[in-house]
């Protein structure tokens, strides 16, 4: 799955050091967090800040390793994800995940929600509850006579998509999840436009053909 061009690496940092000097001294922890996944601003601001900082640091010191940055400042977000230009020879260190049908439908479903959201509310918060990720996705399901293996499928697919880090679950709230805005550099407007074709594919496995399954990109 294809993410979007990323703007935020390439800008000027607010603290530069000069080439032929000393790694700085935040860097090495900077590139050890988000070696353990995904880092948000709202999680730690004072990382992300030095991120901010060595941005142009931290691309150099992961590209020999075949990955690069991904840090979007307007969602709050930074991850690593692998080079597509890098060395074959090269281990992978981040790794491509195959995502089930029904995964990969409820991804598709959320960001189409999400998009739908961004459009017609100022806030930045998509808070869904659980029944309501279940109803979404069980319009594309095969229909069965067996509800309680029906829930347990759909109830799986959820905490996978929480797995996955593109679902949270909202603290004192049970059943009740915020879709992370992260999901946009992993099911793009590519990937959207094209969901009226996936769709068809999906259909066509209900129906006993194996449709052709996304990847998503890198883990979150």
């Amino acid at each position: 799955m294809s993410a979007p061009q990323n703007t935020g690496i390439g800008r000027t940092a607010s603290t530069v050091v000069a080439p032929g000097t000393t790694t700085p001294a935040e860097l090495p922890v900077v590139v050890t967090r988000l070696f353990k996944g995904v880092l948000y601003r709202e999680s730690d601001e004072k990382l992300w800040q030095s991120l901010g900082e060595l941005s142009s640091h931290v691309q150099d010191y992961v590209s020999v390793l075949g990955l690069e940055l991904f840090l979007d400042d307007a969602e709050g977000y930074a991850f690593l994800r692998s080079r597509n230009d890098a060395d074959v020879d090269l281990p992978r260190l981040v790794p491509r995940r195959q995502l089930t049908f029904a995964v990969s439908l409820l991804l598709a479903l959320l960001r189409a929600r999400l998009a739908e959201f961004d459009q017609r509310n100022d806030e930045t918060r998509l808070i869904m509850t659980e029944a309501e990720l279940h109803e979404m996705l069980a319009v594309f399901l095969p229909e069965t006579s067996n509800e309680a293996r029906m829930l347990d499928q759909l109830s799986t697919t959820v905490k996978k998509v929480v797995d996955l880090g593109f679902l949270r679950r909202l603290r004192g709230q049970e059943g009740s999840y915020e879709v992370a805005r992260i999901i946009k550099a992993f099911v793009d407007a590519q990937w959207l436009e094209e969901f009226d074709a996936r769709l068809a594919d999906y259909r066509a496995a209900l129906a006993g053909e194996t449709p052709q399954e996304p990847q998503e990109g890198n883990g979150a």
